[in-house]
């Protein structure tokens, strides 16, 4: 049977480790038998058990440390990769084998967790190649989950720079991706900790008379729903003149207004991007991504014994695909965000204790 996996890609600190460990244990909860193979090189504290590492092949350190080389980090990092693109087969033999363990012999479903250099996925094609590689020799349905972190939106910039980044991913890459703002049960968090900032700074340091208090109060000026549908960016670029409430940003960011217009402008022209939230530990957030990446990738049309799912788990994924439609996000995780935590939390109990009684009687 043809195998199945997510290939987790992000800029440092998105959450990709975290994201991989988490999605092992939720998607072995629910019957469906998974593993993860590391793919970066320079990663030597994994936060979960290893199925396949990289780094039994090749790693940074000695890349590093090999004086005829004379690389650095990102260089390093490059060569890494080129140097086990070119010795592959080795690995693709581990992972054929790594597909079959499953225990009722179908194909294991495969997270691979990717270094964070963003370079590996914009601009050289070397991580494609291998992904391509992978597709070819084991017939792999593979989807790309990116991951963006959630403060990213509270910095119209770094937003607008995670964008093109995101866009520059699917188009080299080339395979279904579902673009991922992690970490979204912090957001309310950013938001306030910004305005209190913005407060602060309004004390203490000048700011531009001509400036409306709109642009430089803090927090995100527009709801979540704007920032996932990525439509109508040039709402954003007045802000992104003043973010930083301070004369000489302003100076450089409206220097490069035409740039950062010509940005968003690039970015709505192809009408690819399009972003789901997630909170890691929240169950309905995992099933409803979970839904998105099942359609990416084929699996949710594949039939029981392909997928070696329980009833359970297909009721899961039928349950979820109005979820995302259901609740607000902004309701959720900015506005109300404490009610709905406590219902989740009260929801949890629940069913631990109705788990308790089903095994108490049997």
């Amino acid at each position: 049977m043809a195998p199945y996996g997510q290939v987790v890609i992000g800029p440092p600190g998105a959450g990709k480790s975290t994201y991989c460990l988490g999605m092992n244990h939720f998607l072995n909860a629910i019957g469906r038998h998974s593993v993860i193979v590391n793919l970066d090189p320079a990663n030597d504290r994994l936060p979960y058990d290893v199925s396949v590492d990289i780094r039994d092949f090749i790693t940074l350190e000695e890349i590093m440390d090999d004086e005829n080389l004379k690389l650095g980090p990102n260089g390093g990092l490059m060569y890494c990769m080129e140097v086990f693109e070119k010795s592959i087969d080795y690995f693709i033999k581990k992972i054929r084998s790594l597909t079959k363990i499953s225990v009722d012999g179908d194909s294991a479903y495969i997270l691979f967790d990717c270094p964070g250099q963003t370079e590996l996925y914009t601009n050289n094609p070397v991580f494609s190649r291998i992904l391509r590689k992978l597709v070819k020799d084991l017939d792999f349905r593979l989807c790309i989950v990116s991951l963006v972190d959630s403060i990213n939106l509270t910095v119209p910039s770094q937003w607008i720079s995670s964008l093109l980044l995101t866009l520059r991913s699917m188009l080299q890459l080339d395979l279904p991706q579902v673009n991922v703002v992690s970490k979204i049960d912090l957001i309310k968090n950013y938001v306030d900790s910004d305005k209190l900032d913005k407060i602060e700074k309004k004390k203490h340091m000048q700011i531009d008379q001509d400036v409306s208090d709109e642009y430089v109060q803090g927090g995100l000026p527009f709801k979540l729903q704007y920032y996932t549908e990525v439509q109508d960016l040039e709402k954003l670029i007045p802000y992104m003149k003043h973010e930083n409430n301070q004369l000489h940003h302003a100076y450089f960011n409206q220097k490069y207004e035409k740039l950062s217009e010509a940005i968003a402008d690039l970015v709505e022209d192809f009408g690819l991007l399009q972003f789901t939230v997630l909170a890691i530990e929240d169950k309905m957030s995992m099933i409803s991504l979970l839904s998105l990446i099942d359609k990416a990738n084929g699996y949710c049309f594949g039939t029981n014994e392909i997928g070696g799912d329980s009833v359970w788990t297909d009721l899961l994924r039928q349950s979820s695909m109005g979820f995302s439609d259901d609740i607000d996000i902004q309701e959720r995780w900015i506005d109300d965000k404490e009610t709905y935590d406590k219902e989740a939390e009260e929801n949890m109990q629940q069913a631990m204790a109705n788990k308790d009684r089903g095994n108490a009687e049997n």
